[in-house]
């Protein structure tokens, strides 16, 4: 797997299904997050197990999300049009229900490998999730196997620890969330904040 973190997030043209599930033919991803920050994650397949667990995290999330100003983007292997059918199918029969955020048909797998996020010789994606900053840039990335499923409060957390270290220009801890002290980036800063926190952490 290749390491993204610290470089530009790779762009791309694809067919998408809308959150009003109408197909963008065109849908383009650094122009839909419009200098936003973004969290872009991979899932295998659709109509399969684990994946509509994470799918419906996701959206029963987006709220979490977008009062962050971030934007969500699904992705795998699959067309458009199965992504819509799979949206059409209710949550009580294996669907993921009416989801609210853009899901990428990576048919021809271009956007797969160029986040090196495919399984070789299955033509699906790992579980990857990648929060993009607002330059543009990976700042985070996490590759799960087939059967774990992903954390998605853990996330949020990490679009938390960006947005601080933005804001305040100082680094977060370990276990840091959203709320608690963070730490001045110097040897002072490091001292002080394991004199108060070493013990509990």
């Amino acid at each position: 797997m290749a390491v993204l973190v610290g470089k530009d997030a790779p762009d791309f043209t694809a067919p998408t299904v809308m959150p009003d599930n109408s197909i963008n033919k065109s849908f383009n991803f650094k122009k839909y997050l419009g200098g936003s920050e973004g969290i872009l994650f991979f899932y295998p397949k659709d109509f399969t197990f684990v994946c509509p667990s994470e799918i419906i995290a996701f959206n029963n999330r987006l709220k979490e999300f977008t009062s962050r100003g971030v934007k969500v983007v699904g992705v795998s292997t699959d067309t458009a049009e199965t992504h819509l059918k799979w949206k059409n199918t209710d949550v009580n029969n294996g669907g993921i229900g009416n989801v609210q955020y853009p899901i990428v048909g990576d048919d021809s797998q271009k956007i797969t490998k160029a986040y090196d996020v495919m399984v070789e010789g299955k033509g699906i994606a790992y579980r990857g999730t990648f929060l993009i900053n607002k330059q543009g840039k990976v700042v985070h990335q996490v590759i799960n196997d087939l059967p774990l499923g992903r954390n998605i409060d853990e996330a949020i957390r990490m679009i938390d620890t960006l947005q601080f270290t933005e804001k305040h220009g100082e680094v977060c801890p370990a276990g840091w969330n959203k709320g608690a002290e963070g730490m001045k980036p110097d040897a002072a800063g490091v001292a002080d904040y394991l004199k108060k926190h070493a013990k509990k952490l």
